[in-house]
C-alpha cells in the first residue's frame, strides 16, 4: 500500500509541475471593421507558437463574448483546424495577409476531426465564441485590425 501511495504522490509530482511550465498566452486587443462601418473590439490570447497553437482553445468550457484567441503563422498559406477536446462551439475567421477575412466557419461543432480549413491561404485564424460573427454581421472582405496582421485602418 506503501509503495501505491508512493508512486502516486510521485506522479502527481511529475505531472503538476509540467502544467505549471505550460507558459501562459499572452494577450492583445483586436478590432475587426465590417464594410458596414461598425468596430467591433476583442481581447484575444495569441497562439503564436507550435505548441500553443497546438493546444489552442482545448479544455475550455466557456468563453466570454467579446474574447477570442488569435492564430498567428509565420506565412500565409492554406489553414485547417479540427476540434478535437475543443469543448464549445466556435466560429473560425480565416484572415489574409492584409488583414482581410477570406472566409468564416460558424459555430463548428465541438470534439470532432473533421478538418475546417480556409477558402485560400490565410496569415492568421481568429477563434471567437460560436454564433458572434453572425450576430455582430461580420463577414468575408471585413478587416481585422492587429499588430500582427498587416491590417490598416481606412
Amino acid at each position: 500500500m506503501k509503495t501505491l501511495l508512493a508512486a502516486f504522490a510521485l506522479l502527481l509530482f511529475a505531472v503538476g509541475p509540467a502544467r505549471a511550465q505550460e507558459a501562459p498566452f499572452k494577450t492583445s486587443e483586436l478590432t475587426i471593421e465590417t464594410a458596414a462601418g461598425k468596430s467591433f473590439h476583442f481581447a484575444v490570447e495569441l497562439a503564436l507558437t507550435p505548441e500553443q497553437q497546438q493546444r489552442g482553445l482545448m479544455f475550455r468550457e466557456k468563453m466570454a463574448p467579446d474574447a477570442g484567441m488569435l492564430f498567428v503563422f509565420d506565412e500565409s498559406g492554406p489553414r485547417a483546424f479540427w476540434m478535437k477536446n475543443t469543448l464549445i462551439p466556435l466560429d473560425m475567421i480565416f484572415i489574409r495577409t492584409d488583414g482581410t477575412i477570406a472566409n468564416i466557419l460558424e459555430k463548428v461543432p465541438p470534439q470532432t476531426l473533421d478538418p475546417r480549413a480556409s477558402d485560400g491561404p490565410a496569415k492568421a485564424v481568429l477563434e471567437l465564441s460560436g454564433g458572434i460573427a453572425r450576430f455582430l454581421d461580420i463577414k468575408p472582405g471585413d478587416r481585422v485590425v492587429h499588430p500582427l496582421i498587416a491590417a490598416t485602418k481606412g
